[in-house]
């Protein structure tokens, strides 16, 4: 049964930028401009996402929403959804490198950072450059450990010269944290996993008047969500997969 006296969000307590316990992230801003929409207060059941966020959360009955769902991904419903990223490649901006795919020879001798089985390892398997690879993990408890921002950090020390990490960390670490970074989309190559998708939030299936007013809110709200993300740094791409101006 869906909560009729508050919004309740399964979220990570420990994962900025995305959200944290003081609701410092921007699913938490989103989440508050869906609850004020709803006339419902919000509520969260913290759980790290790791192996069995949904099923303890969401198909637990415990939370109704989830604020970041992969549009169609298959692991839950999923909304109409509220932006488009993808993967990006960020070198610190005092070396003046321009490249935009994996395969520039500007790139051939530098250190890489990539979150382990992420798409962009394809890359990197492709143009042979495994060897220059440092792999961070994917599924950790994100209260012990922040695998992006170590990335990030690493490249602002020299660890690595090319981190290629999905999108909203990267603008968060340039445009709130500051770092010496510059960041583009990764040009994406033929017959190579997609690097962009669009997110929305997830919902349990057989709930669809649930998600018609999840995507009413999403709707009417379009340009304040928009402002948030932006405020966040999130870089959006168009609906053909170009950024954004």
């Amino acid at each position: 049964m869906i909560s009729r006296s508050e919004l309740r969000v399964c979220a990570d307590p420990h994962n900025l930028p995305f959200s944290n316990e003081a609701r410092e992230g921007f699913e938490n801003k989103v989440a508050e401009i869906v609850g004020a929409d709803l006339q419902l207060p919000v509520s969260y059941v913290w759980f790290p996402q790791v192996t069995g966020f949904v099923r303890n959360t969401l198909r637990a009955r415990e939370c109704d929403l989830v604020m970041g769902a992969v549009s169609g991904d298959g692991v839950m419903d999923s909304t109409n959804p509220y932006y488009h990223t993808g993967y990006m490649l960020v070198t610190r901006t005092a070396d003046g490198i321009s490249a935009r795919s994996v395969g520039d020879p500007a790139l051939a001798d530098k250190k890489f950072g990539v979150i382990a089985a992420t798409p962009p390892t394809d890359l990197l398997l492709r143009h042979n450059l495994m060897p220059q690879v440092r792999a961070y993990s994917l599924r950790v408890d994100t209260r012990i450990s922040n695998p992006p921002q170590a990335m990030l950090q690493d490249l602002v020390n020299g660890v690595i010269d090319v981190a290629l990490i999905w999108g909203p960390p990267a603008g968060f670490a340039i445009t709130r944290e500051h770092l010496p970074l510059t960041a583009v989309f990764i040009e994406p190559e033929p017959n190579a996993p997609r690097l962009d998708y669009r997110i929305a939030m997830g919902v349990r299936a057989n709930e669809p008047e649930w998600r018609r007013r999840i995507n009413q809110a999403i709707g009417k709200h379009k340009a304040e969500i928009a402002t948030v993300l932006a405020s966040y740094g999130v870089p959006m791409m168009g609906d053909q997969g170009q950024p954004d101006p």
